[in-house]
């Protein structure tokens, strides 16, 4: 791939104002060049981003527990009760998960409905005003007006706030889940922006979604919950203290996202899968339970409070924030040889998903280029929601697709415009409305609703609005535009059967060819298999199409995957982040663990000198968070042996609290440090500048030995085969007498391209 000349970054406005810092890479085989705009010394003031290369800004999350001598004391002083008491805390943690998790869906969904009813309910007013009098362009202005000062709230709330809080944050989740640390992912901030964002950009008219940020915001808020306080707002409950480490963290921001598909689709067993398909690396039965429960949690919430939203209460008819309505067996059943006309509609949708995902892969190298700013970033947000009002209103205006006022349309928004009386212009049923209810219509609608010009149209055009919204700086999804786009071109394969065959009868309703489709973009651009069939199947009540809708994505993923990634994983890459994949590539079994691992060693004595540790953790050019204790060896100038590994936040913290020897033995120090201060540190531990070390304090000593993970992973170093981990690892000689080690991951080089390497 070409090389692109900005950062990429999902995480800062600072990275752009760098100075004459840019992103480090984890250089491979092929030279990078660099820009004219050098330093003096040599160093190119920003490092030209290549999706090949792995950047070293992002860390590993601390999956391994540190068994130390504090963890295992406290471990021997806890109590059968004590143990119970802590497992009944993580259900209540999910629980919580779930409960906040849709009211915030219930939030979402009810501002966007009360903002676009008012939206629309003035532009419909205004256009049926100046269809009599003449003068549509003043509607055509007012709704692209409304739609740019909506969307332009969102954008700059997004851009100048919390620009990871952009997108629909489901590619953060899976990195995150996957192991890697990404700065700022679940803040506060991020999720008041997310869902702010995305109040602004669905209400706006955007061809986007909120059911995707739903994830990101059911993950934010499990980050939260679990911990038991707000480091942005700088509030400490005192409760679920022990919980304040990755390895429990992870867990539960697993139920937050499933929480969180589950409030958006109303498909518990949907969110599951999703965590443990998409995401999480980390499983086991008990994990299952909870985020189930957090699920059901979510969705029950969800479903609660719109029964009393919409004057029904305990009417619980509302599983999710989209409904597909119900799919009855009856009248849109299939038959065995309609199985074949299934997987052909799965090629199409795997091509044109793929189509999509190069698409946006090269628009997002443009935006990366010329778009880094953040007016910049506002300025083109505004411009494609401007550009999306003047294209619907056009394909209003130009359509004469009229069809007849029935009991059956769904619609709340019908547009009469230039159709005689009692009936309806059929294009603004897709345009002139949310689109989740656009969904719907092209689901439920009854035959002859559409012509088959007005679908292939409408698919055309929202196929590239769609392409083009993904990756703006707002908050949105692309679940529901993939929808839409399957669901119109589904509908039109449907129309067109007959022209083919003797007998129009068997293809009386298209609507379940609509459903097939939807399945097929979206898994085309997605590439989700067991997840999304549950999810499909959960959202349409109706378990008879599990079999084409699991057939349809099988084949979408097939085929797409042949031409391009799937659209997370393209830009997973763009960010450079170090994704650890199921499988490692099959180029890469030839390598042994010594070839990819980095000597000499940094590496501390068992007892050390405090300047030397100082000294090791301030220089930038070993900005390690890993380092290996040794024990030296009896004869003079052969390496330590390995006893132990420490953590660069575990150093942090014993500076911090001044735990030396020659302290300890004066008895100057308060108390012995445990494990809660560690917990109290996490997981904002401050920088290795905060920390004042006097010239007395560097010449004293410090021992590791309480404080070390004694057990640290150690792998031959003729390996070929390690597991899929993310721990700092130590290769070892079978004599002890050399020693390497790869405090980044190893995997980074075993997961990418041959080139890399």
């Amino acid at each position: 791939m070409a090389n692109i000349t900005k950062k990429v970054s999902w995480t800062s406005r600072g990275d752009d104002a760098g100075g004459g810092e840019g992103t480090p890479l984890l250089n491979g085989s092929e030279e990078v060049r660099y820009t004219r705009q050098d330093s003096p010394k040599g160093r190119p003031e920003e490092i030209p981003h290549n999706e090949k290369l792995l950047s070293l800004k992002f860390e590993s999350l601390d999956y391994d527990s540190s068994e130390n001598q504090l963890f295992l004391e406290e471990e021997r002083r806890m109590s059968y009760l004590g143990f119970r008491c802590l497992e009944i805390s993580r259900w209540v943690i999910c629980g919580l998960i779930g409960f906040l998790t849709g009211l915030i869906a219930c939030c979402i969904d009810i501002a966007v409905e009360k903002l676009a009813g008012v939206k629309y309910f003035v532009v419909k007013q205004n256009i049926e005003k100046f269809t009599e009098v003449g003068g549509l362009s003043i509607s055509l202005i007012l709704w692209a007006v409304l739609n740019s000062s909506l969307v332009m709230v969102g954008a700059i709330t997004v851009a100048f706030i919390e620009p990871i809080a952009a997108g629909s944050g489901i590619p953060q989740i899976k990195c995150y889940l996957n192991g890697v640390k990404i700065p700022r992912v679940v803040r506060l901030k991020t999720l008041v922006v997310k869902v702010f964002g995305v109040i602004c950009s669905v209400a706006g008219g955007l061809a986007v979604g909120k059911e995707g940020p739903m994830i990101h915001s059911g993950a934010v808020v499990a980050a939260g919950v679990s911990q038991g306080r707000s480091t942005s707002l700088k509030k400490d409950f005192k409760i679920f203290e022990y919980f304040r480490r990755d390895t429990e963290k992870r867990d539960f921001v697993s139920a937050g996202a499933a929480a969180g598909v589950s409030a958006a689709f109303g498909a518990p067993v949907g969110g599951v899968l999703f965590s443990l398909e998409e995401g999480a690396s980390f499983w086991n039965q008990m994990l299952t339970w909870r985020i189930f429960f957090a699920s059901m949690i979510s969705t029950f919430t969800l479903n609660f409070f719109l029964s009393i939203y919409n004057n029904k209460p305990g009417d619980l008819s509302s599983p999710g924030l989209i409904n597909f309505g119900r799919f009855e067996s009856d009248s849109v059943a299939y038959n065995f040889y309609e199985i074949p006309l299934f997987i052909v509609m799965g090629a199409i949708g795997g091509l044109l998903g793929a189509l999509f995902n190069k698409l946006n892969y090269w628009l997002t190298i443009f935006r990366i280029r010329y778009v880094h700013r953040p007016c910049l970033q506002v300025m083109e947000a505004m411009l494609v929601a401007a550009v999306t009002a003047t294209v619907s209103f056009s394909m209003i205006y130009f359509s004469n697709d009229c069809q007849p006022l029935g009991p059956d349309q769904s619609e709340d928004y019908q547009l009469q415009l230039f159709c005689a009386d009692g009936e309806y212009n059929s294009m603004a049923t897709t345009f002139f409305n949310t689109p989740e209810r656009s969904v719907r219509s092209l689901f439920h609608n009854p035959p002859g609703s559409y012509n088959p010009g007005t679908l292939g149209m409408f698919t055309v055009t929202y196929f590239f609005l769609a392409c083009w919204t993904y990756g703006l700086a707002v908050s949105a999804g692309v679940f529901i535009p993939s929808l839409l786009i399957g669901a119109a071109w589904g509908r039109l394969f449907g129309i067109l059967l007959p022209t083919v065959t003797a007998s129009g009868s068997i293809w009386a309703d298209p609507g379940k060819y609509a459903l097939i489709g939807a399945a097929a973009q979206l898994g085309g651009i997605v590439r989700m298999t067991l997840s999304l069939t549950v999810i499909m199947v959960e959202a349409t009540g109706n378990v008879t199409y599990g079999l084409p809708i699991m057939l349809v994505l099988m084949t979408a993923k097939i085929v797409g995957d042949y031409f391009v990634e799937g659209l997370y994983d393209i830009h997973i890459k763009l960010q450079s982040v170090p994704f650890l994949h199921w499988e490692a590539p099959a180029t890469s079994h030839w390598l042994t663990a010594r070839e990819v691992m980095g000597a000499p060693v940094i590496c501390f004595n068992r007892l050390e000198k405090v300047g030397t540790i100082v000294d090791i953790l301030s220089n930038t050019s070993t900005n390690h968070n890993g380092f290996p204790v040794v024990v030296p060896v009896a004869a003079s100038d052969e390496p330590g042996k390995i006893c132990g590994l420490i953590l660069r936040s575990q150093l942090i913290v014993l500076l911090k609290h001044k735990v030396f020897v020659e302290l300890a033995r004066s008895r100057l120090t308060q108390r012995k440090l445990q494990l809660k201060d560690f917990r109290d540190a996490y997981p904002r531990f401050p920088p290795i500048q905060s920390i004042h070390v006097s010239q007395d304090e560097r010449d004293c000593m410090m021992d590791l030995s309480e404080f070390m993970n004694p057990t640290p992973y150690t792998v031959p170093q003729v390996h070929r085969h390690i597991s899929s981990c993310r721990k700092h690892l130590f290769l070892v000689s079978s004599s002890y007498s050399e020693l390497w080690a790869s405090d980044i991951w190893w995997w980074w080089i075993m997961t990418t391209e041959s080139s890399v390497w």
